[in-house]
């Protein structure tokens, strides 16, 4: 039966791809075995529940062989039907290329760029972890125990990201992380021995991690390997798998040319043949189909878990309370109160020029101690990005109920892990470095935009006025990139008011990421209206309006400053402008017409002042306006200095506005 499971797996995902012409079949050919190892035996879902919180999660890391998922899914008993299996890369369906996040037909992350995968199941196995040391009671009473599983593949082993969250996971004794790598030794270009000869093993090793080596075609022998692992609590688990890539085809078994094509109608036939498959394109038996559907199975597994949840509400009211909460994603009744109370005492505070990076930091004095469930750090910045609050405690190996993360110089692991942190669900993850350092990051903030979960990035030293570091930590053209990503908030805020707001937008945000942009130098407090802090959450708003305006004056961050004083300048020499402060253009960009066209008048002339590169404004800009930006690298010297040399001087501003309304 093992033999026929598995080529149920093998042929939908070659029929599959073939009625496509396009896709990648030689995973899910030699990984189909070892999903029936772990699928059929092991795994603990419910297909007719996909959200059920205590379900092992699993992750597809080499998403290129999306098939193999959709196989399962489809299989086991999940919403994803044979039609859908049809439609396979086709517009609008629900098997796209590579996996994307649906947890009604349970794909728990996006997957493709390879070794981002295996960051995430890292970071769900960090969450499963710190949630069970929080409110496990006893063996009897735990209601957070699952494990997380991760199919992974050569690329994802080459890609540095591996390492990041590997070492992070050893570190952390992460036992109920379980990851099977797909040791086929071919990739798209051929044979990986003429590339990549690493010891895994010893690599793994030396992480902390327990390896097993297996034949991933020996379902036995695999069954054996997952039985090992989850008795090893103490550490992750790598079991090396040894596949032939397209197991089972006569001529393309073993090479690259199965890795990213179609059989061909010719090479399906005698593989049919060679795996005794009789049955028709997208036709599985009937015996089959039944043996593989796990419906009955998960409704009793889910039950139980009721059943435990009932009996720790009678032991633990109040921990259940917290834990429903957090597994619903639902903020405290009061937090809107609270959030409230905090921006008066805010407005109120004393010595409120602060750079917005403490002000930062004085918001988690707020946030942290309100919200349990936000948890994060800093990628060996803590002491330069604040992100360590007063009711902050270390997470360490042995203290997985601390709520402040030594992420080491780990920027894009991190990142990935936050990812998967957030999509386990219970935890409000935040991780924070330079903003220059955004580079190695990038691609999993783009995904978490792609996917639509609220993580928080916090990026501080956010232009030149870093200053003696100099240009290799002066961020110039990142702001850029990040506005240009759809689907993401960017927020540089002028003040510890902002600062307030900006996070307060990330907290209550359901399906949109957020990046805050902070300075390294003190920045004066700005006095507003209650109006206008109530406009600060739109994106951009007026500090100062006059009828007849000359021109507007427009800035974000530590440059709000000098367009404050420009303006109080400009109006002594008779000369009247409307000041904007703009903390998040993405947010502005989205306001009405009407609203965009009161706060910048489109009749007058604008002037923008950014001590980053000016790209990003130029859905605000005609060919009469003007913006102080920077489009070349900066130096090393006193910040001072180098915003004199680059323009950010009230001098410089002021004729810029003079030029703007005689030209």
């Amino acid at each position: 039966m093992h033999k026929d499971l598995a080529n149920a797996i093998r042929f939908l995902s070659i029929d599959a791809v073939q009625a496509a012409n396009s896709g990648h079949p030689g995973m899910p050919m030699g990984m189909a075995d070892i999903a029936v190892a772990l699928w059929k035996y092991n795994l603990k879902h419910n297909p007719q529940n996909p959200t059920w919180f205590n379900r092992d999660r699993f992750v597809l890391s080499n998403g290129h062989g999306s098939m193999l998922l959709y196989s399962l899914l489809h299989l086991t008993g999940y919403n994803l039907s044979i039609e859908d299996i049809k439609n396979f890369r086709q517009l609008g369906s629900k098997t796209p290329g590579h996996p994307e996040l649906d947890i009604d037909i349970g794909i728990e992350t996006t997957t493709g760029p390879l070794g981002q995968g295996l960051g995430n199941a890292v970071g769900m196995a960090l969450a499963e972890k710190m949630l069970a040391a929080r409110f496990n009671k006893s063996d009897d009473l735990s209601p957070i125990d699952h494990f997380t599983y991760a199919f992974l593949g050569d690329g994802c082993l080459m890609e540095g990201i591996s390492h990041e969250v590997c070492s992070f996971a050893g570190t952390h004794g992460l036992g109920k992380l379980i990851c099977f790598y797909d040791q086929n030794g071919i990739s798209i270009d051929g044979e990986i021995s003429n590339w990549f000869t690493d010891n895994t093993v010893q690599r793994f090793q030396s992480y902390g991690w327990q390896v097993i080596e297996v034949d991933g075609h020996n379902v036995e022998e695999m069954l054996g390997s997952i039985s090992a692992a989850k008795k090893e609590l103490s550490k992750p688990t790598l079991i090396c798998c040894k596949t032939t890539i397209g197991f089972g085809s006569p001529n393309k078994g073993g090479t690259s040319g199965v890795h990213g094509s179609p059989l061909g109608e010719d090479e399906i036939a005698i593989t049919r043949k060679q795996l005794d498959w009789t049955s028709d394109p997208f036709e599985i038996p009937e015996n089959i189909t039944a043996e593989w559907n796990m419906c009955q199975e998960g409704a009793l597994i889910n039950s139980e878990w009721d059943d435990l949840m009932m009996q720790y509400l009678q032991a633990f009211p109040k921990e259940h309370a917290l834990l429903q909460r957090l597994i619903s994603n639902e903020l405290p009744e009061d937090y809107t109160q609270s959030f409230e109370a905090f921006l008066v005492d805010l407005n109120n505070a004393e010595n409120k020029d602060v750079a917005t990076r403490k002000a930062s930091e004085i918001c988690l004095n707020f946030f942290c101690e309100k919200l349990p469930e936000l948890i994060g750090g800093s990628a060996d910045l803590k002491g330069s990005n604040n992100t360590f609050s007063k009711v902050s405690t270390d997470l360490l190996p042995n203290n997985p109920e601390g709520n402040h993360i030594f992420w080491g110089v780990r920027e894009f692991g991190m990142t990935a892990m936050m990812n998967g942190m957030l999509l386990h669900g219970g935890i409000k993850p935040y991780g924070g470095t330079f903003l220059v350092f955004m580079d190695y990051a990038r691609n999993a903030v783009r995904l978490a935009a792609l996917m639509e979960i609220p993580n928080i990035f916090v990026y501080t030293h956010d232009s030149i006025g870093l200053g003696e570091d100099g240009p290799t930590h002066q961020p110039i053209e990142h702001l850029v990139t990040l506005r240009a990503t759809p689907n993401l908030n960017n927020w540089r805020p002028a003040d510890v008011m902002e600062t307030a707001i900006a996070w307060n937008e990330s907290i209550v945000s359901k399906a949109t990421p957020h990046t805050l942009i902070l300075s390294r130098q003190n920045l004066p407090f700005v006095q507003r209206t209650e109006e206008q802090i109530n406009s600060i959450n739109k994106g951009g708003y007026l500090l100062s309006k006059h009828n007849d305006a000359s021109l507007t004056l427009i800035a974000s961050g530590s440059e709000l400053q000098l367009i404050l004083l420009a303006a109080e300048e400009l109006e002594t020499q008779g000369i009247k402008a409307n000041v904007v402060s703009m903390p998040c253009l993405d947010k502005f960009y989205t306001q009405s017409d009407s609203y965009r066209s009161e706060i910048i008048p489109p009749a007058i002339p604008k002037l923008i002042v950014e001590a980053l590169h000016p790209a990003s404004w130029h859905g605000l800009t005609n060919l009469n306006d003007t913006v102080i930006g920077i489009d070349t690298f900066g130096e090393s010297a006193p910040a001072s200095d180098l915003m004199k040399k680059f323009g950010f001087t009230l001098e410089n501003v002021l004729l810029e506005a003079k030029k703007l309304i005689t030209q």
